[in-house]
C-alpha cells in the first residue's frame, strides 16, 4: 500500500495501524468512558466503605453504604450533564480532576439539600460523609492518572481523530493529525459531484475535526462541503490570525487561525440516544411486522416470479452511498436503478400488488434492516437516488443547500413526510418544500421530536400521492 493510500485508509477509519494508532477512535473513547464511569461508581462505594471502617470501626457500615448509594445516583446525572466524560479528560489529568471534582462536590451539595428538606440528614454522619468524599476523590484521581498513562502507551497519546486536508493553502502541520493532499486522494472541490461527495463522506465519517487549508477563493466551496459532511470543519485563515479574530480556533504553534464553518448537528450523547431509539424501534418493528412482510413477499413472488426485494443506491449520511432495500413494486424489467424517472399516477411499471404496497407504505418496511445496519435512522431526511430530478433538474442544481440535508442519517420517515411532502417530484417546489423541512428538522433535533414524528407517521401511512 503506497503512502497516499495508507493515509486515506487511516483517515477513513478502516482499522489500519500506523505508528501505533488505529482508527476510528470514537468507539474506543466510548468504551473508555464506560469503564471510567464504572470505576467511579466502584470508587464511591469503596471510598465510603473505607470511611465507615476508619471512623466507625465497622466494615460495610450501613449508613456509609446508604450515603454512597444515594450519592451515586446524583453523581451520575450531574457528571453526564457536565461533560465529566469527554475526550479532554483522557488527555489532561488536571482537567479531568477539575471536572470530576466539581461533579462530586455538586452532587454532595445537592444530596444534602434534598436530605435537609426530607429531614433525612439526621441519619448521615458528617465526619464519615466528608471522609468518604475525600477518599473517593483520591480514587478518582488515581484511576484517571492510570487511564491517561495507559492511553498514552497504547493509543500513542492520540485521543481524537484529526484530519488536515491540504488543498494549496497556507502551510499547516498539526501534531497527532493525519495530513492528506486533496489532489492525491481525488478531492477537487469544483463541482456538485455525488461521487466526490461520497469519497469525502467516507474520508471524514470517523473524524472529530477536519481542517482544510486552501486558497481564499475556495473557502466558500470547502465550507459547503464540510457542512454537508456533518463533521466539525475548520478552514485555515492567515489574515484572521493576524487580526486576532474571535469565535475561531487558534493554533499558536502553527501561527495559524481557523474559521469554524461546521460543527455537525448532534453531539455524542445525542447520537447515542438517537441510535438506541433506532435500534429499539427497528428491532421491535421487524419482529412484529414479520408476518406482514412474509405475506407481501409471497404476493410479489406469486404475481410475476421476480425478485422480492428492490435494492437501490441512495445518498446517506455525509453524502456517502448505501444500498437501500425495498419490497419490489415494479415489473422486474422496468425498474429504475438511478431513480431518474419519478413514479406517476397509473404508472404502467407498477405491478398490481405493488400499487397496494406503495399506497400503504408497506414497501418501505425492509428499510428497518437498513436502520439496524446503521445506514438509516427511524426519523430523518428521506434518502434520494442519485438521478432524482424535479422539473428535469437534478436536486442539487435546484438549491445548493441540498447537500446539507445529509449531515444526519437518512430516515424511514421524516418531518417533510408527515407534513405531506412526499411522492413524485414533478415541480421544483416539490423539492424545496422537503428540503426546508429537512433542514428545520436537523437544526431543531430532539428525541421527543422523533417520537412525535413516528406517532404522526402512523396517521399518514396511506396518502394521495402514493402511486
Amino acid at each position: 500500500m503506497n503512502k497516499p493510500a495508507q493515509d486515506l485508509a487511516k483517515a477513513q477509519g478502516f482499522g489500519v495501524r500506523l505508528g501505533g494508532a488505529s482508527v476510528p477512535l470514537e468507539k474506543r473513547r466510548i468504551r473508555a468512558f464506560i469503564a471510567l464511569l464504572i470505576l467511579d461508581l466502584a470508587a464511591l462505594q469503596t471510598g465510603f466503605i473505607l470511611a465507615g471502617l476508619i471512623y466507625e470501626g465497622v466494615w460495610m457500615e450501613w449508613r456509609a453504604q446508604m450515603q454512597a448509594t444515594a450519592l451515586s445516583a446524583v453523581f451520575v446525572t450531574i457528571a453526564l450533564l457536565s461533560q465529566t466524560y469527554s475526550a479532554q479528560v483522557l488527555e489532561d489529568w488536571r482537567h479531568a480532576m477539575r471536572k470530576v471534582g466539581v461533579a462530586l462536590i455538586g452532587s454532595a451539595a445537592l444530596l444534602n439539600f434534598i436530605a435537609f428538606f426530607l429531614k433525612a440528614n439526621a441519619n448521615f454522619s458528617r465526619v464519615s460523609f466528608t471522609l468518604g468524599l475525600v477518599l473517593t476523590l483520591a480514587l478518582f484521581g488515581l484511576y484517571r492518572w492510570i487511564a491517561i498513562r495507559l492511553i498514552r502507551r497504547r493509543w500513542g497519546g492520540r485521543v481524537r481523530n484529526l484530519l488536515v486536508i491540504e488543498d494549496g493553502g497556507p502551510a499547516f502541520r498539526l501534531d497527532k493529525a493525519t495530513h492528506l493532499a486533496a489532489s492525491e486522494v481525488g478531492l477537487v472541490p469544483v463541482s456538485d459531484d455525488p461521487f466526490l461527495l461520497d469519497r469525502l463522506g467516507k474520508l471524514t465519517q470517523h473524524q472529530d475535526r477536519v481542517i482544510v487549508t486552501c486558497p481564499p477563493v475556495r473557502h466558500e466551496r470547502w465550507a459547503m462541503l464540510l457542512k454537508s459532511s456533518g463533521v466539525r470543519g475548520e478552514i485555515v485563515s492567515k489574515p484572521l490570525h493576524a487580526l486576532g479574530a474571535l469565535g475561531v480556533n487558534h493554533y499558536p504553534a502553527q501561527s495559524s487561525t481557523t474559521l469554524i464553518v461546521s460543527t455537525g448537528p448532534l453531539g455524542i450523547r445525542a447520537r447515542a440516544a438517537k441510535r438506541l431509539f433506532d435500534i429499539a424501534l427497528a428491532s421491535a418493528g421487524l419482529v412484529l411486522l414479520s408476518p406482514l412482510l412474509a405475506w407481501a413477499a409471497l404476493r410479489i413472488k406469486f404475481e410475476d416470479g421476480g425478485p422480492v426485494f428492490f435494492v437501490q443506491r441512495r445518498l446517506g449520511r455525509g453524502n456517502c452511498f448505501f444500498d437501500m432495500v425495498k419490497l419490489r413494486t415494479m415489473r422486474a424489467e422496468a425498474q429504475d436503478a438511478d431513480g431518474q424517472q419519478s413514479t406517476c399516477r397509473e404508472d404502467e411499471r407498477v405491478t398490481r400488488i405493488g400499487r397496494f404496497l406503495r399506497a400503504t407504505s408497506i414497501d418501505e418496511l425492509p428499510q428497518l434492516w437498513n436502520v439496524l445496519r446503521g445506514d438509516m435512522s427511524i426519523v430523518g431526511p428521506r434518502p434520494h437516488a442519485v438521478g432524482s430530478r424535479a422539473n428535469d433538474k437534478l436536486f442539487w442544481d435546484i438549491d445548493a443547500r441540498y447537500w446539507r440535508r445529509h449531515s444526519l442519517r437518512p430516515g424511514l420517515t421524516g418531518l417533510a413526510q408527515v407534513r405531506g411532502y412526499r411522492g413524485s417530484t414533478e415541480h421544483e417546489r416539490d423539492l424545496t418544500d422537503r428540503l426546508q423541512s429537512d433542514l428545520e428538522y436537523i437544526s431543531g433535533w430532539s428525541l421527543m421530536r422523533d417520537v412525535a414524528i413516528v406517532i404522526r407517521t402512523l396517521r399518514v401511512l396511506r396518502h394521495e400521492r402514493a402511486f
